[in-house]
């Protein structure tokens, strides 16, 4: 695919001025482009917020669904033709918080999409409240004493629940980033990419600056098949590493354990229905 294709033209772009999301918009574009992906075999996913918007400045297919159920538009068309590349993408609020739920149960099934979330600690779309990433004591329109509750811990709780690719990336940094994306895509199975993301008008704490000087990228020599030691690392304070924690390629993807689909890989729309199968639910029902 031609990175010319993906042009914005003349849309207007509602992010403001130097906003994180058009460094994650600009590698996701050149990610796209190296690696050659057909516009069909494509499909972008994404819920509610200012990250959400993204499929809409890529000249591509998406889905754009309902706040926090972004993982379950994704899952289901990918279900639907597993030859499909499904990218779902939105905000720390979006996947974390209106989709908690959904970010844990997507992890469990580990179907083979990729889930890219831009993480700018605070919620942007909506003026400025406190996200779930938001650190403690960080100050805000509506928490006005500062938060107080401890954030939530994407890249542990995905660990933890054993997810099969877990990722960090930083979107002040291209080349980086673009590895990892493309890193993501390519495993099978479930893949979480967390991207630090300043939001430059609601977050004046989690700067660029902020983010240069307070994380690094872990040691060539670290073993991402190491999961304890990946939760490890995933919890640590003060700087925060970047780059793949954990990766375990020995789990299938959901959809291809799914029962009655595991030796047809045509789009649903394409494969005739087993009529033996649907009289005997039928008639299970009936009894």
């Amino acid at each position: 695919m031609d990175i010319k294709e993906l042009e914005l033209g003349d849309i207007d772009i509602a992010w403001c001025p130097g906003c994180g999301n058009f460094g994650i918009l600009k590698i996701l574009k050149q990610t796209l482009s190296e690696i050659e992906m057909p516009l069909s075999e494509l499909v972008m996913v994404s819920g509610i917020g200012q990250a959400a918007k993204i499929p809409q400045y890529l000249r591509c297919n998406y889905f754009n669904g309902l706040h926090g159920r972004a993982l379950s538009a994704a899952t289901a068309i990918k279900f639907a033709n597993r030859s499909l590349t499904v990218i779902a993408e939105s905000g720390d609020g979006d996947m974390y918080g209106e989709g908690g739920n959904h970010f844990i149960h997507t992890i469990r099934r580990n179907p083979d999409i990729t889930n890219i979330v831009h993480n700018n600690m605070v919620y942007g779309l909506t003026k400025g409240q406190a996200s779930p990433t938001s650190k403690l004591q960080f100050k805000t329109p509506v928490q006005v004493g500062g938060v107080v509750l401890d954030p939530f811990n994407p890249l542990a709780v995905a660990i933890a629940l054993n997810a099969t690719f877990v990722a960090r990336a930083f979107s002040g940094h291209i080349e980086q980033t673009k590895e990892i994306f493309k890193q993501a895509i390519r495993h099978k199975g479930y893949a979480l990419v967390d991207v630090f993301q300043p939001c430059v008008t609601f977050n004046k704490l989690n700067t660029y600056k902020w983010f240069k000087d307070n994380t690094y990228y872990l040691e060539d020599d670290y073993d991402p098949t190491d999961r304890q030691a990946a939760f490890k690392r995933a919890c640590e304070e003060g700087k925060y590493p970047l780059g793949v924690f954990y990766t375990d390629d020995s789990r299938r993807p959901w959809e291809d354990m799914a029962d009655g689909y595991k030796h047809d890989d045509r789009p649903l729309y394409q494969r005739e229905p087993d009529m033996t199968q649907l009289k005997q639910l039928i008639a299970s029902y009936r009894d």
